[in-house]
Formats: C-alpha cells, sequence, structure tokens
C-alpha cells in the first residue's frame, strides 16, 4: 500500500512551492523548455528511485511496482542528452536540425534516434502537462492521465 506521508514529504522536500508555480505559470504559457524539464528531472531523481517514489502511491503494491519496467538509469541518459545541448536549444527545441541532433548525439554518448526520442516525448509530455495545468477537478485531472497513457 503507498505511503503518502513519506511521499509527499519528499516531494515537498524536492520542490519549492515558488519553483512549482513557476513551472505551471510556463506551462500555461507553453513556454515549458527543456532546461525547465531537467531541472525538474533532478529534482525527483533526489526524491530516490522512481519504482520507491511509485510504490508511495496509494493503490500500487510491491509486485505491480516490481513488475513495471522502470529504468533510473534512463534519467541519467536524458540529463546527458540535455547536457550535451547548448542553452539556445534546451530553451527552444524547434532549433534542432540533423546536424545539432547529431553533435548531441555524440556529446551524449547516444544515437540520434534517442534524442529523436527525447524530443518526441518531451513534445508529448509538454501538451499533456499544459492540458492539465488548465483542469480545476482533480479526478478530471487523473481520468485524462489515464487516458493519456498507452494501453
Amino acid at each position: 500500500m503507498g505511503d503518502m506521508l513519506s511521499l509527499i514529504e519528499k516531494v515537498e522536500d524536492s520542490f519549492s512551492e515558488r519553483e512549482a508555480l513557476q513551472i505551471q505559470k510556463k506551462l500555461r504559457r507553453n513556454e515549458f523548455t527543456l532546461e525547465d524539464f531537467r531541472n525538474q528531472l533532478r529534482s525527483m531523481r533526489k526524491m530516490g528511485s522512481i519504482k520507491d517514489v511509485i510504490g508511495m502511491l496509494p493503490g500500487m503494491n510491491a509486485s505491480s511496482v516490481n513488475d513495471a519496467n522502470i529504468d533510473d538509469k534512463k534519467l541519467i541518459h536524458i540529463d546527458a542528452i540535455i547536457s550535451s545541448m547548448t542553452i539556445k536549444e534546451r530553451n527552444n527545441h524547434k532549433l534542432m536540425n540533423g546536424s545539432r541532433r547529431i553533435r548531441i548525439a555524440k556529446g551524449s554518448g547516444t544515437t540520434v534516434s534517442e534524442i529523436n526520442r527525447l524530443l518526441k516525448q518531451f513534445i508529448q509530455m509538454r501538451k499533456m502537462m499544459q492540458k492539465l495545468t488548465k483542469v480545476s477537478n482533480p479526478g478530471k485531472a487523473m481520468r485524462m492521465m489515464q487516458d493519456m497513457m498507452p494501453n
């Protein structure tokens, strides 16, 4: 069973209210950047492994968390990819042309297809988060997130 109190404490330790409000404003204005995303990932990593955090959610039991295909190393790869970008690229993902993607792949020790996958996921996540910031009903937000998850 989830341990919400521990999860809330970890979130409070990792994220300030001011930062959360700034991110919310950026999402509403469609100004959320890869730099913001990287900062959020780094804050999440401070909370511990993804499996541990998910295990604290209500309704999640140990077997479902262990069965999930979650790899914390992917967060490190994502951080390396974003860190290999220039500040301009992190602040405007639309600058990513082929030669930039090749340079980023070499700098991060990944492949161009991994760069493409990250950019595609970032754009999808950004759209999803923008929709969620406009919803005032938490139940509706949860249903929207479930509908957006791949089956």
